[in-house]
C-alpha cells in the first residue's frame, strides 16, 4: 500500500508540473500563430492600401469636379456654379504678358501652415492665404510669418460656421470684422481682400449674397473666388499627383488663375503636392506664380452688378 501511494504522489507531482508547462506552451504557440496571422493581415492591409490609393487617385481625376460640388464642406457648398460670362475671369492665352498664377489657400492657419510656408520660401513664391480666426497662442506666430515673408494675408472668415455667417447681412459684418480687427491687433495688417466661406456662389446663405458684395463694396474691400480647384476641399482622399493634375491642367487656356487650396489639418496631400505643383507652374512659358495685389483682377463666380 506504501508503494502504491508514493507511486501515485509521484505521478501527482508530475502531473502538477506538466500541465502548468503544457498550458504555457500551448499559451505560447498560440500567440505565435496569432502574431503570424497579424503580419499577414497587415501586410494584406497596406497592399490594399497601396492599391486603393491609384484607383481613388484615378477616381479624382474622373471625377473630381463632381465630388468636390457635393463635398465641398459638409453643408454642402458648391464649388463650381459660377457665372462665367464675364471674360475677363478666363481668359485664353498670353498675348497681353505673362501668364499669372495665385496659390491662394483657405481655412489657415493649421499644423501645416509652416510646412506651406517652408516649400514657399524655398522656391521662391509668394501666396495668398484667406485664414480664419484662431486665438490659440501656437497659431499666432504663423499669421505673423505670412505677412513677415511677403505673403498677402487676407480674410475668409473668423468663425468658418456657415449657419453662424449667413444668417444675416449683420451676422456676416460682425464675423468679418472681428476677423479683421484680430487680425490688425495680431500682425498690424488691415485686411481688405476676402472670400467668402463656399464663394460667392454658395448655395447656404440665408441673405442675398448680392447684399454682402454690397457691404464690401462699400467698406472698400475686394472678394476673390477661384477659377481652378485643387480638388483638395472634401474629406475624400485625394493624392497629391490628383491635385497637380486638377491644378494644371486648364492653366494653358487662362491668363489669371486663382487656384483654390487649403491649408487644414488632415491636408499632408496637399502639403506633399506642393513642390511639384509649383515646379510645373514655373515650368510653363510667360507663366509666373505671384500673390493677390490691388492689381489682381478678381474672378467673381457671380456678377456683382
Amino acid at each position: 500500500m506504501g508503494a502504491q501511494r508514493d507511486a501515485h504522489f509521484q505521478l501527482m507531482k508530475r502531473l502538477l508540473v506538466i500541465i502548468p508547462l503544457s498550458t504555457i506552451l500551448i499559451l505560447m504557440i498560440l500567440c505565435v500563430v496569432l502574431g503570424v496571422n497579424l503580419y499577414d493581415a497587415k501586410r494584406e492591409l497596406r497592399a490594399l492600401r497601396g492599391q486603393a490609393a491609384p484607383a481613388m487617385a484615378e477616381n479624382w481625376t474622373a471625377e473630381g469636379e463632381r465630388l468636390s460640388r457635393e463635398l465641398y464642406t459638409a453643408s454642402g457648398v458648391s464649388e463650381f456654379r459660377r457665372d462665367m460670362s464675364d471674360a475677363d475671369s478666363a481668359v485664353a492665352g498670353t498675348e497681353d504678358g505673362e501668364r499669372k498664377v495665385y496659390l491662394t489657400f483657405d481655412d489657415g492657419p493649421s499644423s501645416n501652415t509652416g510646412k506651406i510656408l517652408d516649400i514657399l520660401a524655398e522656391y521662391n513664391v509668394k501666396a495668398t492665404f484667406f485664414v480664419v480666426g484662431k486665438e490659440e497662442e501656437k497659431y499666432q506666430p504663423l499669421y505673423k510669418r505670412i505677412v513677415e515673408e511677403g505673403h498677402t494675408l487676407a480674410m475668409h472668415s473668423y468663425s468658418h460656421k456657415y449657419n453662424e455667417i449667413y444668417q444675416s447681412r449683420e451676422s456676416y459684418v460682425e464675423d468679418l470684422t472681428k476677423l479683421q480687427e484680430f487680425l490688425y491687433d495680431t500682425t498690424g495688417v488691415w485686411c481688405r481682400y476676402c472670400r467668402f466661406p463656399g464663394g460667392s456662389s454658395n448655395t447656404v446663405s440665408s441673405v442675398d449674397m448680392h447684399e454682402l458684395i454690397d457691404y464690401l463694396e462699400e467698406q472698400d474691400m475686394s472678394y476673390f473666388d477661384w477659377n481652378v480647384s485643387s480638388g483638395d476641399a472634401s474629406s475624400v482622399y485625394i493624392s497629391p499627383e490628383a491635385i497637380v493634375r486638377n491644378s494644371t491642367a486648364k492653366l494653358s487656356e487662362l491668363k489669371e488663375a486663382i487656384i483654390l487650396l487649403h491649408d487644414a489639418s488632415g491636408k499632408e496631400s496637399t502639403v506633399d503636392a506642393l513642390p511639384k505643383l509649383i515646379e510645373q507652374i514655373q515650368s510653363m512659358e510667360d507663366t509666373k506664380i505671384v500673390p493677390i495685389t490691388d492689381e489682381t483682377e478678381p474672378i467673381h463666380h457671380i456678377s456683382n452688378e
